[in-house]
């Protein structure tokens, strides 16, 4: 999770987190949505496994309300759970 110049919280996923934030910082290959909105900070990450969990894991962050996103940047435990929740069976 990136927050931008502006205050704003931006969500998402990538395999080289550095590489991926260089990326939105130029401006060139990052997202439309963080261009004119830096300096970018990132202020979580995690890992999550594979490319289906983290897919889900970015879409229920994106539907967290901005205190949710904030109470989760503040407390990694939060994240955690959120993870685990996502790792269970269903069923």
């Amino acid at each position: 999770m990136l927050r931008c110049g502006d205050g704003s919280l931006y969500t998402g996923i990538a395999t080289d987190v550095p590489r991926r934030v260089a990326e939105h910082e130029s401006g060139a290959k990052g997202a439309r949505y963080l261009r004119g909105r830096g300096p970018l900070k990132l202020v979580l990450q995690s890992e999550v496994g594979n490319r289906g969990l983290a897919t889900r894991a970015e879409l229920r962050i994106k539907r967290l309300s901005r205190y949710a996103k904030e109470q989760l940047i503040a407390s990694e435990q939060g994240l955690e759970e959120l993870l685990s929740e996502l790792r269970a069976p269903t069923g």
